[in-house]
């Protein structure tokens, strides 16, 4: 089974616990991909530029000077330091963004009713790339800078080029999406690590998200796991970087 693995900035942003994800990671032994974000690094080096950051709803505003600065940091810094780390623990791991040999093409997002500038939302990935790498016996590391195939690159959410990948190779491929974050799997009470949600089925999601157990940044979370499974992904696991090896953490089920 290809096993797709999306990290965030709560990993990337922290040395030690991208270590030891990157340990378990390069240890696996089935086909792997990994999707990386890295918000608050690319934050952090545009306040030092003299840009500072804009965001709506929990998403970046991204204007040209802004997506100068994702892509270097995006497809650049952090894509070339998870590569190199990985190359040391002997995964032969190739850097790539949505751009290369358009491996992600994207559409624009409209701007109503919120202009995020240049963000995309993804439409089509390139398998053939994907496919040719895994036979090679090479790890693909991903960037979220993708490409509307017109010249144009686009800033795109990590979680969402995740469950595209993930969807497009299920169509030849049994698949396994894993998103890894900072907590042990969506929790009953935010406050007790130990209260994960084994399981959640699409009942079950509308209660949590009536009662406001899910909310704010874990509700796209979820809904790109239900819009996963749905389109023929085999299973898909919410946990935390360190759970990566294990699969511990909330199975997402229809």
């Amino acid at each position: 089974m290809l096993k797709v693995v999306k990290i965030g900035g709560n990993v990337v942003d922290n040395p030690e616990r991208l270590e030891s994800f990157l340990d378990d990671f390069a240890r696996l032994d089935e086909p792997k991909i990994l999707v990386h974000g890295g918000g608050r690094i690319a934050s952090a080096i545009s306040r030092t530029l003299g840009i500072e950051p804009v965001m709506l709803n929990g998403r970046r505003v991204t204007d040209e000077r802004t997506l100068e600065v994702v892509t270097m940091v995006y497809a650049g810094l952090i894509n070339k330091d998870i590569v190199n780390k990985l190359g040391a623990r002997g995964c032969r791991a190739v850097g790539l963004s949505g751009a290369d040999g358009k491996l992600v093409l994207s559409r624009r997002r409209p701007a109503e009713p919120v202009d995020y500038g240049y963000v995309g939302d993804p439409v089509k990935v390139n398998t053939g790339l994907l496919e040719m790498l895994a036979q090679g016996g090479y790890t693909a590391i991903i960037a979220p800078i993708t490409t509307d195939g017109n010249g144009s690159l686009l800033n795109t959410n990590a979680d969402t080029v995740a469950q595209t990948i993930a969807v497009a190779m299920a169509a030849s491929v049994p698949v396994e999406l894993v998103y890894c974050f900072e907590k042990q799997g969506v929790l009953a009470d935010k406050d007790d690590e130990d209260s994960v949600i084994a399981e959640i089925d699409e009942r079950s999601f509308e209660t949590l998200k009536a009662d406001g157990t899910v909310n704010e940044g874990m509700l796209p979370k979820l809904e790109n796991a239900f819009s996963a499974v749905r389109s023929g992904v085999s299973r898909v696991v919410i946990c935390s970087a360190d759970a990566v090896a294990d699969r511990k953490g909330t199975v997402i089920k229809l």
